[in-house]
């Protein structure tokens, strides 16, 4: 089997470790930027020469000219999201056509009955802290079967059969257990038939086109990260996908032998979004300050993220889940103003000392982490482009984390923009 020139870049943590600005650098030189699971629950964020960009569907490669995006069969589109998206895009000068984007004709379409069947479940005690964009619905229908797909979404006759055979179901499930107000087809048909009708020229095999691009530069893109996938994260506060490496494959229709290198994404500290069990969150004091200077905001619901120490526990979980090759550390800045910083290297429970991470939730949930603690550096970084530029103290802590994960870190981030970055192998 041929070597594929690939990189995948994963994260390993609860998300929002930086992905957006990572995949925006390594694009720049990547033929195919390929994303391979999730939807619009996901926000990229990058910032080039000042200027941010959120992307919740698109690829972030399209920032890139000359660089064809591809969204896979593993990827839920919101229609409604997917073309603002594309609108504003284009408004700021970025060129989206059918010539640098392809949607798998086998993606799962959101609708509106996904969304309020999301947000009803989130009002009950059981909320998991969902960002009630339909994403846990619609996946549901997929694996139940009854899900619609795009190449039914841009035909117009099959769309419409295929909203009669599933609205009732819909209709009773909010109306009798949630007690809320039914979805009626013509109140959003004609609307959603007209996007439909923008998306065909977009629509294609994705995995055929990769297979016959196996000689260019592929990169990889999920959303969301290790811990949030639906098998390998903290379940039920996981998202509904595999996020992790094995969803490239099934993601996207390509073969194991298309992954090369696996470059996992590690915030310099850790965050979390909603419920779910977090060992080593911070204090309340030392939280806010951490959120306040990483802008710890959700790129998709502006919720506040809950703030944690590094969990290496996790990490070397992601690690063997993912084969990981590679680390790339983001918001090493973020930690300039500490005096001291905690790395947590075990957890104990009932007085026994636990070194590698359990998806039992009652431990997780109940644990106490066991902290190393070391000096910081009280010192900006963000001017910093080379290793030998960061404090000792800094370079103490990266050094330690790439040994204790037992991964090289080729790359740095000191600051949001795409030019505060340290790159200390090449990939």
């Amino acid at each position: 089997m041929p070597v594929v020139n690939s990189i995948l870049v994963v994260g390993t943590q609860f998300g929002d470790e930086g992905k957006g600005k990572v995949i925006d650098l390594l694009s720049e030189r990547s033929d195919i930027v390929a994303r391979f699971q999730g939807g619009n629950n996901a926000g990229h964020t990058l910032v080039v020469k000042g200027k941010k960009t959120i992307l919740h569907h698109i690829p972030s490669g399209i920032l890139h000219k000359g660089t064809m995006c591809m969204m896979g069969n593993g990827v839920v589109i919101d229609p409604v999201v997917f073309f603002k998206e594309i609108d504003t895009l284009t408004q700021s000068g970025v060129e989206v056509s059918p010539k640098n984007l392809m949607v798998s004709e086998n993606c799962h379409v959101i609708l509106p009955y996904h969304i309020a069947l999301d947000k009803a479940r989130e009002r009950g005690a059981g909320k998991i802290g969902t960002t009630c964009r339909g994403i846990g619905p619609v996946y549901e229908d997929k694996i139940a079967r009854r899900g619609i797909r795009v190449q039914e979404f841009v035909d117009k006759a099959r769309f419409a059969k295929r909203l009669d055979e599933t609205l009732p179901e819909k209709n009773k499930t909010l109306t009798v257990i949630y007690g809320e107000k039914p979805i009626l087809k013509e109140d959003f048909f004609a609307h959603y038939a007209q996007l439909a009708e923008r998306m065909q020229p977009f629509v294609g095999n994705v995995s055929l086109y990769l297979d016959s691009h196996k000689d260019k530069r592929i990169l990889f893109e999920g959303a969301q990260a290790t811990m949030l996938d639906i098998d390998h994260g903290t379940y039920p506060f996981v998202t509904s996908s595999n996020a992790s490496a094995g969803g490239v494959c099934t993601g996207l229709g390509v073969s194991p032998f298309f992954l090369n290198k696996v470059v996992g994404l590690v915030k310099a500290y850790q965050t979390r979004v909603g419920g779910g069990p977090f060992p080593t969150e911070m204090d309340e004091q030392m939280g806010e300050k951490v959120r306040q200077k990483g802008g710890e905001f959700g790129a998709t619901t502006g919720r506040p993220r809950r703030c944690g120490w590094i969990d290496i526990v996790m990490l070397k979980h992601a690690k063997r889940i993912n084969g990981l090759t590679h680390i790339a550390l983001s918001k090493l800045d973020v930690l300039d103003e500490l005096d001291e910083i905690k790395i947590c290297t075990a957890y104990t429970f009932h007085g026994k000392r636990i070194a590698e991470f359990t998806s039992d939730l009652q431990v997780l949930e109940h644990c106490t982490p066991v902290y190393e603690t070391m000096p910081g550096w009280k010192r900006d970084i963000s001017g910093a482009r080379t290793f030998s530029d960061l404090p000792k103290q800094a370079q103490a802590y990266v050094k330690h984390i790439e040994t204790l994960i037992g991964v090289p870190i080729a790359i740095i981030g000191v600051g949001p923009d795409r030019e505060q970055t340290i790159v200390t192998e090449e990939l």
